[in-house]
């Protein structure tokens, strides 16, 4: 498929402003677990499971999502699901009870993620980019969630001080509203069929009968475990131990600031050395910067610097492994096959995000999933070590039915 250079650029502004709103929205969660449990009387366990939810209904649709994206285009599918991310945050402000939390945060939100995040816009990407400007490409796209994340978190602060929780959520339903025309002038075409294409069933086979497609899923399991337990679970954390709510605030805004600066870097290292190790690296610093964290002392300072070391480190993740399976499988199911690997992040984020809230509920503080965090990103490092990003060779006889 021919494609002009003025329509990559459009295709990555457009999908990158899709991006930054979505994750920008959903970064600022966990500053309404306090005052939401508070008001309803609920253990923080509740809002935990909802955001658990969410992110395993994202998980759970992505690979479907990614599947029409392939087939219909892009634009199709993030159009529905911008809908339904801001449906779901109005009804998350007009939430009363555990149940309607659940429905809005959970599973509607859920299902607007999974159509407005990185598994349908970098597929998008990929197809439109040439392979040795793809993972480049994919690291500016990936950025601007990162910097949605900086920029829209202070916006979420002020509007829950100045409005409160309930006004706070409609006026971000309005915000994610605009997605829907953004998603519609964004111009993916899905790729047309030719000899040598592999059908979508051969496709899911093909990965399926790969070991390091599931070393690279196991992976981002880890990935996902991680980074929503911070999102969701540090301020209440730093909160805990007599930081104020607005230096959580403050670390999650470094976060995504300085995730757009490591993103990028990923992607562009990613064009010149092996992703698999530079994963392994990725996940073993995590790991040792989650130590310091944990058992340094804490103060202002201290999370400041673990906000800009983890933001470093937050998304860089996300370029590098939708690259390996550009690299190995293509890109004519990559919105697919990407949201099939997205699902075990998503697994691994509703892991976290809930067992953070279910052992602080039991123990009265989050040592043990902090200890849990660092041991999984040894086990990342040493996963992706073995992961092989060579093409694989098909017979050419194997052609789409």
């Amino acid at each position: 498929m021919a494609v002009t250079r003025h329509h990559v650029l459009l295709l990555i502004i457009l999908g990158s402003m899709v991006i930054a709103t979505a994750m920008g929205l959903r970064h600022g969660f966990g500053l309404f677990m306090a005052p939401m449990s508070n008001d309803f009387g609920w253990g923080r366990e509740v809002f935990a499971f909802a955001l658990a939810l969410q992110n395993l209904i994202w998980g759970l649709t992505q690979p479907f999502t990614g599947a029409l994206a392939d087939r219909f285009g892009a634009a199709r599918v993030i159009v529905i699901c911008g809908a339904l991310y801001a449906l779901g945050l109005v009804m998350m402000g007009l939430s009363g009870s555990a149940l309607s939390m659940t429905l809005s945060a959970g599973m509607l939100i859920g299902l607007g993620l999974s159509g407005t995040t990185f598994s349908v816009i970098l597929g998008a990407v990929g197809r439109a980019v040439a392979p040795e400007k793809r993972s480049m490409a994919m690291g500016i796209v990936s950025a601007a969630g990162s910097f949605g994340q900086f920029a829209v978190l202070p916006g979420t602060l002020g509007l829950l001080e100045w409005l409160g929780w309930s006004a706070a959520l409609l006026a971000m339903g309005c915000m994610a509203a605009l997605m829907v025309p953004l998603g519609a002038m964004l111009r993916d075409r899905p790729m047309a069929h030719q000899a040598g294409d592999l059908s979508l069933k051969a496709a899911l086979n093909e990965a399926a009968g790969q070991r390091g497609f599931w070393m690279l899923c196991l992976g981002f399991f880890v990935c996902g475990f991680q980074v929503v337990f911070i999102a969701v679970h540090l301020p209440s954390y730093l909160f805990d131990n007599g930081l104020a709510i607005q230096v959580g605030t403050t670390v999650l805004a470094l976060v995504g600031l300085f995730n757009v600066f490591g993103t990028y870097l990923a992607g562009w290292l990613g064009g010149h050395f092996s992703k698999p190790h530079l994963l392994s690296w990725l996940y073993l610093i995590r790991g040792g910067v989650i130590a310091a964290f944990v058992f340094l002392p804490l103060s202002p300072t201290s999370a400041y610097l673990f906000g800009i070391a983890i933001g470093l480190l937050w998304l860089s993740t996300v370029p590098l492994t939708n690259g390996i399976v550009a690299s190995v499988f293509g890109v004519r199911h990559l919105s697919m096959l990407g949201g099939i690997v997205f699902l075990f992040h998503q697994l691994g984020s509703f892991m976290g995000v809930w067992m953070g809230g279910y052992l602080y509920d039991l123990t009265g503080h989050y040592d043990l999933v902090w200890q849990i965090a660092i041991l999984l990103s040894v086990l990342a490092a040493a996963l992706h070590w073995f992961i092989s990003e060579a093409p694989l060779q098909r017979p050419i006889t194997q052609v789409a039915s």
